[in-house]
């Protein structure tokens, strides 16, 4: 999730995304993120979490690379979209798929219950994002990789449409800083991609890219 709905809803209630999704046939790519692809791709398959997973590229990628997911989202208008999109893709991917209408902060996904965690672009306000990611790490079996991809701060000054909410944007450090020695951190940094501003200037964006095996039982 890059963005955020504005209105007379929370910005990041269930109301406000089925509003958002409602706005347009298509909001996201329809492509899975390109951090997802460069982490997990090679991995030997095993069950996976998707966390806020929109229109459903990425549980779809998932899937037709063998892995069983649990898709979950806040916004039921996604998860419909999302399963269409499965069922047209790949019958066969999509029978991997559980689509899960969850609110994760309220409800945690179970303890040690995934070989993967992927929360790609949830750009939460730092309380709720400690509690989200604390949660997902707790949910990440032993051997299996929690990864956390968001917008770095940095992206603010590109040009590039970011929400005018500063709080929401973080570094890897704070999302390594919430895991213990029992994690082998394989990936922390600000890693550079190209993406184009609203006025079509070409620039250098950054993702906050955290990846980490979890080497012992907690």
């Amino acid at each position: 999730m890059s963005d955020h709905a504005h209105g007379t809803t929370p910005p990041f209630s269930e109301d406000a995304w089925d509003e958002r999704y409602r706005s347009a046939q298509r909001v996201w790519s329809g492509n899975p993120n390109p951090q997802l692809v460069a982490e997990v791709a090679g991995l030997s398959p095993g069950r996976a979490l998707d966390v806020g997973c929109g229109e459903g590229a990425d549980a779809i990628w998932l899937a037709r690379a063998g892995w069983t997911v649990v898709a979950a989202d806040i916004s039921g208008v996604a998860l419909e979209r999302a399963a269409q999109h499965a069922r047209d893709t790949d019958q066969s991917a999509a029978a991997r798929i559980e689509w899960r209408r969850v609110d994760l902060l309220a409800h945690p996904p179970e303890a040690s219950s995934f070989d993967l965690v992927s929360a790609q672009f949830m750009q939460l306000p730092p309380e709720l994002r400690t509690a989200l990611f604390t949660s997902l790490a707790a949910a990440t079996r032993n051997g299996g990789m929690l990864l956390v991809v968001g917008h770095h701060p940095s992206d603010l000054d590109t040009g590039v449409r970011r929400p005018p909410m500063p709080e929401v944007f973080y570094a890897p450090e704070e999302i390594a800083g919430l895991l213990d020695g029992s994690w082998t951190v394989r990936a922390c940094e600000a890693r550079p991609r190209a993406a184009t501003t609203p006025d079509g200037a070409e620039v250098t964006i950054h993702d906050t890219v955290l990846a980490a095996i979890l080497s012992s039982a907690n």
